[in-house]
């Protein structure tokens, strides 16, 4: 995988986060806390989070996309930095998954920028040889449903429990697409 990765559509730029990005990551990050914390997982209070800096983060990125363990992306719009888009937990072998995550800043909420993003890291993943990627959302995340949704994700089920969000273990329920399922419509490049 390259070390630079980069995909673009129309209005959406990724890319990989650089040690540069650390005061636009972190202002960006502060300005959406609240309006992320009721969707992000976070570390039970039982649990112990690794103390990481902004450099320690962007390493362990880009071990993860050398190592094909994860796909982890800034999402651009007009040069600025609004969110982040991963494909994360790869597992390869016989079962060639993984998971879909993204958030985007309030702002930029609702204009199909995370929809954008999400198709053009998919497509790279399934192009890469991966063969079934899930989407794990809190039931009540209208937003995120629309998103799976418009990509054509089946709804699965719902895992109990499953990760632990605001301050309590949050049912999820969870959505799916694999490699061979058409990718066709707007967001997938085509106006089909």
């Amino acid at each position: 995988m390259p070390r630079d990765l980069v995909l673009e559509a129309p209005g959406v730029r990724l890319r990989p986060l650089h040690a540069r990005d650390e005061s636009a990551w972190l202002t960006l990050r502060a300005a959406n806390r609240e309006w992320l914390k009721p969707w992000e997982a976070s570390v039970p209070p039982e649990g112990e989070a690794p103390d990481m800096s902004f450099r320690s983060f962007v390493r362990l990125e880009r071990r993860q996309r050398r190592d094909l363990e994860s796909i982890a992306l800034a999402i651009e719009v007009d040069g600025a930095l609004v969110g982040r888009v991963a494909v994360a937990g790869i597992q390869w072998g016989a079962q060639r998954s993984a998971s879909l995550g993204y958030w985007i800043a309030r702002e930029h909420a609702g204009r199909g920028t995370v929809t954008r993003a999400s198709a053009l890291v998919l497509d790279h993943a399934f192009r890469a040889g991966l063969h079934r990627i899930e989407i794990a959302i809190r039931p009540e995340n209208a937003a995120s449903r629309r998103v799976a949704e418009k990509l054509g994700f089946t709804e699965e089920g719902v895992r109990r429990s499953y990760l632990y969000i605001d301050g309590a273990w949050r049912d999820h329920v969870i959505f799916a697409r694999t490699q061979d399922e058409p990718r066709t419509g707007r967001y997938w490049g085509d106006e089909g």
